[in-house]
């Protein structure tokens, strides 16, 4: 298209989004302040290009300036990640835009509702708890992406996003400029993605110590090694071989639930003759990590991570066992989960969710209730049930909100 007066030359976008016609292209990102009212200051962490956040409506959209040709690439690369169904931002579209006789691209993405940069995690001192969960989703992310064949090329802290999922954390990949889509990755590009993660790390990590936002005896060197040994243990538990009797076909079975209770959905099983006939070598091949996001969705149409989805699925099966012992009878598990989503959840989270600060999802909010009505039985010896959990844990959140109100 021929160049409009907002200086935008080319434009591709996603339906269902705004179109940003009302942003001032004409300039650069960096000279947005005090031009455009709808940037909001959002948390950022260190990149090689000038990033701002613009709002519409309450969504959250960021904007990332960077060549044109790289940001055509990185749209691209990152639609190719989420129809392989991994955890990356969304990508919106791209802008392409001539200002001060320059020509610069912007890429545009979904804000990730929620999320926590690596900074933050280490600065703020009640979070500290996620520091370890850090390595589990930087190495669960890594292995995701090695086995749907992306080399990422730049694993890092500052690269990465974190939601808390269930005391745990999810880790999202927010930054492609460097990724390619292969086939299949070979050893060399995943020893290769591995020794990048290890120095970046090391190096953001620096940094922090360098600010003092670490503990003086924090492992600085450590956590690279460590995240590192992680991924390992993990590709090998994926995508191991075994070998099985005909006689043990249940094992077939179990190696399935073994995939699925890490959050691994399996999208076939290969099962090779040895030894004669014998034996028969057993691999599964995995599709992703959302077997028990896809199902929560699936029966109650809530969205929520990996770990949350598990613990909610966990408690449908309970109350699906529960109620078909009391009525004598199979409760199929969708009339378990519809249940359980118009008694327990939305009841539990309508009253929660007023008494919570902004950034609290309402699955990690639901889940924190699960923690502190397990915490509160283990203390009484018996369960107590959801309605006491519930005012206890209400008490609670008034106090953190009478805090943060003093604060």
């Amino acid at each position: 298209m021929a160049e409009s007066p907002l200086g935008i030359q080319t434009s591709a976008l996603r339906p269902g989004h705004p179109d940003f016609l009302d942003l001032p292209w004409h300039l650069s990102v960096v000279a947005w302040e005090g031009v455009s009212p709808r940037l909001e200051r959002m948390p950022v962490g260190l990149s090689r290009h000038p990033v701002v956040f613009v709002n519409y409506g309450g969504r959250l959209y960021a904007c990332k300036e960077l060549p044109p040709d790289i940001a055509t690439k990185e749209y691209e690369l990152l639609r190719r990640m989420e129809e392989l169904r991994l955890p990356v931002v969304t990508p919106v579209g791209y802008v392409q835009v001539r200002h001060q006789e320059e020509e610069a691209g912007v890429l545009i993405t979904r804000y990730l509702d929620y999320s926590l940069p690596y900074h933050y995690l280490f600065k703020q001192p009640d979070l500290a708890r996620y520091r370890d969960h850090l390595m589990d989703a930087l190495a669960g992310l890594l292995v995701q992406l090695h086995l749907a064949g992306v080399y990422w090329g730049d694993c890092s802290l500052s690269n990465t996003l974190y939601r808390r999922d269930a005391g745990a954390l999810q880790a999202y990949l927010v930054d492609a400029e460097t990724a390619e889509v292969h086939g299949e990755l070979s050893t060399q590009l995943r020893a290769h993605d591995l020794e990048i993660m290890e120095e970046n790390v090391y190096g953001a990590l620096v940094d922090l110590a360098a600010m003092a936002s670490l503990p003086a005896d924090f492992p600085v060197n450590d956590v690279g090694v460590e995240i590192r040994r992680r991924y390992e243990a993990l590709w090998h538990e994926v995508t191991r071989t075994e070998t099985v009797t005909p006689e043990e076909r249940f094992r077939i079975r179990d190696r399935i639930r073994a995939l699925n209770t890490l959050g691994f959905s399996v999208d076939e099983v290969e099962l090779t003759a040895v030894q004669g006939g014998e034996r028969l070598r057993l691999r599964a091949f995995v599709a992703d990590r959302s077997f028990h996001r896809d199902l929560l969705q699936n029966l109650t149409g809530l969205d929520a991570e990996e770990t949350q989805a598990r613990q909610m699925i966990n408690e449908i099966q309970e109350l699906r066992a529960t109620l078909s012992q009391k009525e004598n009878r199979s409760m199929p598990l969708s009339a378990a989960a519809y249940r359980w989503l118009n008694e327990f959840y939305l009841p539990i989270i309508s009253r929660l969710q007023p008494l919570a600060d902004k950034n609290s999802q309402p699955a990690e909010l639901y889940c924190q209730l699960l923690e502190h009505k397990w915490y509160l039985s283990e203390r009484a010896g018996r369960d107590v049930g959801h309605r006491a959990a519930l005012e206890d844990f209400m008490r609670l959140l008034s106090r953190r909100a009478g805090r943060r109100t003093r604060g």
